[in-house]
C-alpha cells in the first residue's frame, strides 16, 4: 500500500506561482512514475505532467514553459512547481504514483488550487 498527500494548494491572483508537494509513504519501492492530475467542476481530470525515477518528464500542452515538475527520489516526493497561473488553472490537484510490476495507480487525496482574475 501507497499512501500519498498532497500540500501546497491555495488561492492565489493570475500571474501568481503556487508549489504543489506530493509525500508518498509505505510500501514506495515498486514506483516508477508518479504525476499530477487535475480537475475542474464539470470536467474530466485531465493529465498536467509526469516524471519518471530516472527524470524524464512530460507536460500537457497548456503548461508547457509554466509548469515544472520535479523529484526527490530518497525523500519520495514530487513537486510541482506553477508560475504564470492562469485562471483556467483552477481545478483540485491530485498526485499519482505507478507501480511499474503491477501498473497499479494510486492517488492522493487532492489539494484545491484557485487562481483569481
Amino acid at each position: 500500500q501507497v499512501q500519498l498527500v498532497e500540500s501546497g494548494g491555495g488561492l492565489v491572483q493570475a500571474g501568481g506561482s503556487l508549489r504543489l508537494s506530493c509525500a508518498a509513504s509505505g510500501n514506495t519501492f515498486g514506483i516508477n512514475v508518479m504525476g499530477w492530475y487535475r480537475q475542474a467542476p464539470g470536467k474530466q481530470r485531465e493529465l498536467v505532467a509526469t516524471i519518471s525515477r530516472e527524470g524524464t518528464t512530460n507536460y500537457t500542452d497548456s503548461v508547457k514553459g509554466r509548469f515544472t515538475i520535479s523529484r526527490v527520489n530518497a525523500e519520495n516526493t514530487v513537486y510541482l512547481q506553477m508560475n504564470s497561473l492562469k485562471p483556467e488553472d483552477t481545478a483540485v490537484y491530485y498526485c499519482n504514483a505507478k507501480e511499474y510490476f503491477t501498473h497499479y495507480t494510486y492517488w492522493g487525496q487532492g489539494t484545491q488550487v484557485t487562481v483569481s482574475s
